[in-house]
């Protein structure tokens, strides 16, 4: 698949120093046609989880051949390795440090190279900022479309890339649980737990978390009264909890990681 000059850049940088803008400098530099597009530089600060799952739910809707950066990177000058991997006609460019996990677990990946080729980064790499001297020019290059994908590294294993060691949902004598694995900005706490994995009728079931439960999955927020807590599937396309007008989170203090469970009959 060849590039479509479209990248795409996801970091913890913030906007409020002038990281995320030296990314983008350091990609025009290579390639000045790129297309950019901010997902988001608001991920929290080196919460390498959070931003596997955002990169999740939306690379997808770009165009095959686009171009991904994700840049949250606590090792940043360590031993850890600078990626690039082609997963069903995308490119993403980052540290690896699990942040493709689940990227690499719904989509076999096609290859996958380290970056290990300097003439491709920026002079004078900084042992601080690989995102600006490292992956910004090598999304250039591939962007571009003028340099090849196995030029810019070595390859490697496709096995070998780091991947998060966690269970998004887990079996258990027919009831189903799985951590929260993101809280919205709205509050809603959502999971990994999809329509496929849970019975026929979901009218009956029963989703629990913390101290409250509810019945049933509705299909919009509007289905029930203003301040009411409900289950429903996002736009993630997972279960999420949620409450009209409210903030989930808030109301039962729910925080990532906390456990969703999932039962056909009312618990006790």
């Amino acid at each position: 698949m060849a590039a479509n000059g479209i990248v795409t850049l996801m970091t913890d940088f913030g906007t409020v120093d002038g990281y995320a803008a030296a990314v983008k400098g350091a990609l025009l530099g290579v390639y000045r046609d790129a297309t950019l597009v901010d997902v988001t530089h608001h991920i929290s600060t080196q919460d390498v989880t959070e931003a596997a799952f955002q990169l999740a739910t939306v690379y997808s809707v770009f165009p095959e051949g686009t171009t991904h950066v994700i840049v949250v990177d606590p090792g940043v000058g360590s031993s850890r390795r600078g990626i690039a991997v082609e997963v069903a006609g995308h490119y993403f460019v980052t540290p690896d440090n699990g942040l493709l996990t689940l990227v690499m677990a719904n989509i076999p990946a096609t290859r996958a190279i380290v970056l290990d080729r300097p003439e491709y980064f920026l002079a004078n790499v900084s042992s601080t900022f690989h995102g600006r001297d490292i992956f910004g020019p090598v999304a250039g290059h591939i962007a571009s479309g003028k340099v090849s994908f196995d030029q810019l590294g070595t390859e490697i294993p496709l096995e070998s890339v780091v991947q998060l060691p966690w269970a998004p949902v887990t079996d258990s004598e027919g009831d189903i649980h799985a951590p929260v694995v993101s809280v919205d900005r709205f509050g809603n706490c959502r999971t990994l737990i999809t329509r496929a994995a849970l019975p026929v009728d979901i009218s009956n079931i029963y989703v629990r978390v913390k101290d409250v439960t509810v019945r049933g999955v509705h299909r919009t927020y509007s289905d029930v009264p203003m301040g009411k807590t409900l289950a429903l599937f996002g736009s993630h396309g997972g279960l999420e909890i949620a409450v009209r007008g409210g903030s989930a989170a808030q109301s039962w203090e729910i925080k990532r990681g906390d456990t969703v469970a999932v039962y056909t009959h009312e618990p006790s």
